[in-house]
Parts: C-alpha cells; sequence; structure tokens
C-alpha cells in the first residue's frame, strides 16, 4: 500500500475508532524501517479521548490478515502472562486491499545494561514455566516463522512434533525446490538418540527469539515482538538466542538463575537452530544451505 493512498488510511481511521475507541492522526505517521515482510508506521493516536500516545501501524496485503490475525493472538497470550512486556495489541483487519495490525506503540533500544540483561533472562524463563494445560505440543492455530507455514497441530510427543512440523516440513519444503539434504532421513529417525531420558514441559514459546524480535523500553525493561509463538521444548528459544547473537551473558545467567537447563542442551541447541536455517535457506538460498548440510553431517557424527 502506498504511504499517500489518504483514502485507505481514512477509511482505517474510521475502523480503529469504531472498534477501539482510538483516534489515529494519519498525518503523523513516521514510517518505520528495520522489516523486510510487512511496511510499518508509527502513528499518534488518542483512546477515549485520553492524552496522545503512539501507536505501531503494520500493513501488507489483504491476503495476509491471517498473519496479523495469528500474531494479535501470540501477543494477547505472551502479554496474558504477565511474565515478560510485549506490545499490546489493539485492533487488526482489511480495510481496502490492505491487511493493517494496530499494536501499541513502544520506544525501544537495543540496550539497557547488564541488570537489564540479566532480567531479560530471568522474565523469559518465567514465561516458559507457562505450559500447556494438558501436556501437548503446538498451538490453536498454524502461523508463520518469516512468511514460511509453520504448522502447530497438537501432538502428545515433542521429538514426533519436531520431527514432523519442524525439522520434516523444512525437508519436504526444500524437496520440493529439488533441494536435498544428504543425511535428511536418517537424522529424522534418528531424533530419539538427542533426548534420552529428557522430557520437556510444554512452555509458552516466543517461536522466533533472535536479537531483532527483542529490546527493552525507555525504563530499561525487556521486550519481545514478532512473535511465532507454540508449546514446546524452552530450549527452542534458547537455542535461536545463541544463532545469530545479540544476547549478552547476564542474559543467560539471568535465564540459568530461575530455571536452569538440562545438560544435553549444548548438543541439542544444533539440532534446533538447524530447523531455523533451513528455514533461511528457504527463504533466503545463499550459503544457508551449505551450513544447513553441515549442521546435518555434524549431528549425524555425534558432534
Amino acid at each position: 500500500m502506498a504511504d499517500s493512498d489518504s483514502v485507505t488510511w481514512s477509511r482505517l481511521v474510521g475502523r480503529v475508532r469504531e472498534a477501539t475507541g482510538i483516534a489515529l492522526d494519519p498525518d503523523s505517521r513516521a514510517s518505520q524501517g528495520g522489516g523486510c515482510i510487512n511496511a510499518a508506521w508509527l502513528v499518534d493516536g488518542r483512546e477515549n479521548g485520553g492524552g496522545t500516545c503512539p501507536y505501531f501501524v503494520k500493513a501488507n496485503r489483504a491476503d495476509k490478515l491471517a498473519m496479523f490475525e495469528v500474531e494479535s493472538a501470540a501477543l494477547a497470550e505472551i502479554a496474558a502472562t504477565g511474565t515478560i512486556r510485549v506490545p499490546r495489541p489493539f485492533w487488526h483487519g482489511a480495510v481496502s486491499e490492505t491487511a493493517f495490525l494496530v499494536l501499541e506503540g513502544i520506544t525501544l533500544r537495543t540496550q539497557a545494561g547488564r541488570e537489564a540483561e540479566y532480567e531479560r533472562g530471568r522474565q523469559l524463563a518465567e514465561m516458559h514455566r507457562c505450559l500447556e494445560p494438558e501436556g501437548r505440543y503446538g498451538w490453536h492455530r498454524e502461523n508463520v516463522i518469516g512468511e514460511t507455514p509453520q504448522p502447530n497441530d497438537w501432538q502428545d510427543s515433542w521429538v514426533g512434533f519436531y520431527a514432523r512440523n519442524r525439522l520434516g516440513f523444512q525437508f519436504r519444503l526444500a524437496e520440493k525446490r529439488g533441494r536435498n539434504f544428504r543425511g535428511a532421513v536418517e537424522l529424522i529417525e534418528r531424533l530419539p538418540d538427542f533426548f534420552g531420558d529428557y522430557r520437556p514441559a510444554s512452555s509458552l514459546l516466543h517461536g522466533d527469539l533472535w536479537g531483532g524480535n527483542a529490546a527493552f523500553d525507555e525504563e530499561g525493561n525487556p521486550v519481545l515482538f514478532d512473535p511465532a509463538t507454540y508449546y514446546g521444548d524452552r530450549e527452542t528459544d534458547l537455542a535461536f538466542t545463541e544463532l545469530f547473537g545479540g544476547f549478552g551473558a547476564e542474559f543467560y545467567r539471568g535465564y540459568e538463575s530461575a530455571w536452569p537447563l538440562d545438560s544435553g542442551f549444548g548438543v541439542r541447541k544444533r539440532l534446533y537452530n538447524l530447523y531455523h536455517v533451513l528455514n533461511h535457506d528457504h527463504l533466503f538460498g545463499g550459503g544457508y544451505g551449505t551450513q544447513a548440510q553441515g549442521m546435518i553431517d555434524a549431528l549425524l557424527q555425534g558432534a
């Protein structure tokens, strides 16, 4: 959608005000960079006659509305735990040919000191202690990781869930593109070997926890955003924080202080990060395919 589409913005303002009482000021909108999927703006607004505060507005094609629906649901589910701050979702819907998501606008910074980094780890551990009531793995909706579908149908076995809905799904996507990874079938068959007696709790996960989806607010409170939420092994979130960096040593100390990790995490984190590297190969190509093959080889060799 073009930023200058005043008719669409006028309709959006009316829809949001009718549904939420928030009066957005489209003349105040400031384009926000940093994303490769959606257009985004910070927009001033007033809620039910109160003072002016910022709102974060995302936009994409109308056929992407389901993506905003599940993001809103995930943010609401994390917020309901009261463990770590996320942007509050206010409204999502389609206007003309455009899907919108209206969120709380939070002024973010990437660093906030050692104490804040420690607290970020501790709060993430507390979020992970929020478990699926029946001990199942998955979520009530399919969502996306980047723009790749992420199937979340409920399963009672974590190994089965990870084999089918994570690694297996990515290997199937690769096959459709004509890419076959050496050892993929063997790795799936050997997945139980990486767990032994470890039976992960079905924790509420962020699901896409790299440095670009985590920050701090102006008071130094940790903030998470852009989730790909489901219930699964908490180690998957911790593993991804290490893949591209962005989290300090105090973050991991804070996490361990609240909920120490199992001794097998050092091996399984490569297994879990393989999913994200495969997805990056699917989305971006380049050297990610070679990296994924190296990870598969190392896992099968017991490295």
